[in-house]
């Protein structure tokens, strides 16, 4: 085996190409050519195409071993760019804010290291997921016949951190990131004259208990193993129709907690509320449910794994008390089969995530690629 690891230039250009032409989850026909080219050169056993732009390369040893898949997304965000850099985006109101296009990079750099370094047992499977920020994109491959051609044993992903030390490993076993949900809930009730508001049915004062029902049902202490938080995202009333009482209101929530179950619960308790009040002012109430995270849970063995490749390469590691608070698709993954998702340091100064002035550093490219080859070699080798 080789130790020899891909030259990173080419690997930045790649990057920063993806950077440019960004696409938002669901659309990421573009990114997906791109990145089929790039794993086209590379001769794996396998790609696999995926309804809605998934890929995934495999290279098969032929030989009795474990399936170990790694993962990475390849969706954009619906945010104006603030950087005046060349490779800045060049699609108005969208653009890769959450590092996406490093993790995809730094996975088709695992795929040239494996071009060179074949499996010696079991397969090693590189996953590329749309749809990772909406909460989508897992389940549509889970769901796709063809991923039964790549049933992994154990499965990774990585995510980059800022505000934490450039390179360092940053981990923890259960809970890494929370379950999510979010829902829509509408109001129908009946307009009337602005003089006369009794002749009508107003979702005002409903909207104003959900709201005030959101902050009961809050438990924001991120220690705490019951931490919960419900978050109004939007409102709407009526129009601005001044002489007339509205009557149609929307209201929009984030529900979040460290477990899927609890997450849900609170979702049920927000459902039953909403429900409550459109009958007690005799409305018609509608809720949808949208953008759903699972918990991501670690498992001791896997992130064992990540903390000996960590050492392997002379990397910082970091164990955090408490979950982060984001929402991850890796979930979907993680809750069907064994594994770990593990933060990658992106540098104390570095924006944060989904803000407009955020890049991926290109110097993590190398230090991803030397985790997960570092993982590989535990496995397959």
């Amino acid at each position: 085996m080789s130790d020899k690891f891909p030259e990173i230039e080419p690997l930045i250009e790649f990057r920063r190409e993806l950077h440019r032409y960004p696409e938002i989850s669901g659309e990421e026909e573009e990114t997906s050519e791109r990145v089929l080219n790039f794993l086209q050169k590379l001769e794996p056993t396998e790609i696999v195409e995926f309804n809605k732009y998934g890929l995934a390369a495999i290279f098969d040893s032929g030989k009795k071993g474990p399936s170990v898949l790694l993962r990475a997304d390849l969706d954009a965000l619906p945010i104006q760019e603030t950087n005046k850099f060349k490779h800045r985006s060049t699609v108005e109101g969208v653009s890769h804010k959450c590092g996406h296009d490093g993790h995809t990079t730094v996975l088709c750099g695992v795929g040239e290291w494996l071009s060179k370094n074949k499996p010696l047992k079991g397969r090693v499977i590189l996953l590329f997921q749309p749809a990772e920020e909406t909460g989508e994109g897992a389940q549509w491959m889970l769901d796709d016949k063809e991923f039964q051609k790549i049933e992994p044993d154990i499965v990774f992903a990585l995510h980059n951190l800022p505000r934490f030390p450039m390179h360092s490993i940053v981990h923890r076993t259960g809970t890494f990131t929370a379950a999510v949900i979010s829902m829509v809930i509408k109001f129908r009730g009946k307009t009337a004259h602005a003089g006369q508001p009794d002749n009508g049915i107003n979702p005002a004062t409903a909207i104003a208990e959900l709201l005030l029902e959101s902050n009961n049902l809050t438990h924001n202490e991120p220690a705490d193993e019951n931490f919960k938080l419900v978050t109004p995202i939007f409102a709407t009333l009526g129009k601005q129709a001044y002489g007339t009482s509205a009557g149609n209101g929307e209201v929009h929530f984030t529900i979040r907690a460290w477990t899927t179950e609890r997450m849900r619960t609170v979702a049920r308790k927000m459902r039953d509320k909403a429900r409550e009040l459109a009958k007690r002012d005799g409305m018609d109430c509608k809720i949808k449910w949208i953008q759903e995270f699972i918990s991501n849970v670690n498992g001791e063995e896997s992130v064992d794994s990540i903390l000996s490749a960590a050492k392997e390469n002379n990397l910082k590691t970091i164990e955090v008390d408490r979950p982060f608070r984001w929402g991850e698709d890796f979930g979907r993954l993680s809750s069907k089969y064994k594994g770990a998702m593990f933060g990658l340091g992106s540098g104390e100064d570095t924006p944060d995530l989904h803000n407009p002035d955020y890049d991926f550093p290109d110097e993590l490219i190398e230090t991803g690629i030397r985790i997960f080859s570092s993982i590989l070699k535990q496995y397959n080798y």
